[in-house]
């Protein structure tokens, strides 16, 4: 910003303090794309913070091919095209954690506080950080869809099944985020979310449709990855990506999508009113 720019600025600050005047009231919009603007420059600041969109993602595929591709399936290439749909659910639904991770910081350090005092529609502190959220998933789908095409990962499904896929997963990871959400109003520090998450998140990601096939699952375990809700996304995940998606499967994933938001949005936003 250059300095006639911010002397702009300061004077039309100055001007508004001194006339007496109350500013309008934000638009609901306007405020979310307030903290939509605040999460992209903390960002901006801080780039070391995409180390989990963009490092973690090649890690995981790098490293569940080739540790697990000849023991599984025989050969890399093979396993790979059953691998990346599932591990790009695994990865994005796992960063998700961060979204609580980040209103837990703030809300420890006052910061929420302060914007509890302002006259903004009150959810938008929230669903800006979703947003920008939704942002970071993007990021770590790509980074992984094309190491996959690198590796040799070909979609049967073409671009639009691709696209498709990562629609779906970014619908998921956002409706997965209020849960995250509600735990960082309720935990009183990050370990101790963290530690909430990986207790929910593990057992769904690793008793799931994710690395094998259920059909070599003993029958008792079949029947709990066959209801896993990361299953069902995994299912339609791979659907797409390979051409071989039923509308039954979509649907579902936009049922389990459509029960977190109704029940943990305004669980959250009930709970962030009443946070002291």
């Amino acid at each position: 910003m250059s300095s006639s720019q911010e002397r702009s600025k300061e004077e039309h600050l100055i001007h508004v303090i001194t006339s007496g005047k109350r500013p309008d009231r934000p638009s609901a919009v306007a405020s979310t794309s307030t903290f939509v603007t605040r999460a992209l420059l903390r960002i901006k600041r801080l780039p070391e913070q995409m180390f989990d969109v963009t490092v973690f993602p090649i890690i995981f595929l790098l490293m569940f091919t080739f540790l697990f591709g000849g023991a599984i399936a025989g050969s890399t290439s093979e396993y790979l095209q059953f691998l990346l749909p599932g591990i790009l659910v695994m990865t994005v639904t796992q960063i998700s954690i961060y979204t609580g991770l980040d209103l837990n910081n703030d809300i420890r350090k006052g910061i929420f506080d302060r914007f509890r005092t302002l006259p903004i529609w009150l959810p938008s502190a929230l669903i800006g950080g979703l947003l920008v959220d939704v942002i970071r998933y993007s990021i770590a789908s790509a980074v992984m869809i094309l190491l996959g095409l690198l590796l040799g990962f070909r979609p049967e499904g073409g671009v639009i099944g691709v696209l498709a896929a990562v629609a779906l997963t970014l619908i998921f990871s956002f409706s997965l985020s209020w849960i995250w959400t509600m735990l960082g109003i309720i935990m009183r520090s990050d370990k101790s979310l963290m530690m909430v998450s990986m207790m929910v998140l593990f057992p769904l990601t690793f008793v799931s449709n994710v690395f094998v096939d259920p059909s070599t699952l003993p029958s008792w375990l079949q029947g709990f990855v066959s209801i896993n809700p990361i299953s069902v996304l995994a299912n339609a995940v791979r659907g797409c990506m390979h051409g071989t998606v039923t509308v039954e499967q979509v649907v579902w994933v936009f049922v389990i999508s459509g029960l977190f938001v109704v029940i943990f949005a305004p669980l959250t936003m009930f709970l962030y009113r009443r946070k002291h």
